[in-house]
């Protein structure tokens, strides 16, 4: 079997001043620290969840 696809996505601005919908997505994605980058599945899903917050997380190369 092939090995899902994955994304590694990074927090690196602040949730503090944002809307709440905001902050739940960015806690949705895993994140618990600033700068700390996590890996998921390459899915619909999560693809919308950083198009929801582009200002907050970024897709990391590599």
């Amino acid at each position: 079997m092939a090995e899902p696809k994955m994304i590694r996505i990074q927090y690196y601005r602040s949730a503090i001043a944002a809307p709440t919908r905001h902050k739940r997505v960015v806690k949705g994605l895993g994140f618990t620290r600033l700068n700390q980058i996590v890996e998921r599945e390459d899915t619909e899903s999560i693809r919308g969840m950083v198009k929801t917050v582009p200002h907050l997380v970024k897709i990391v190369e590599g």
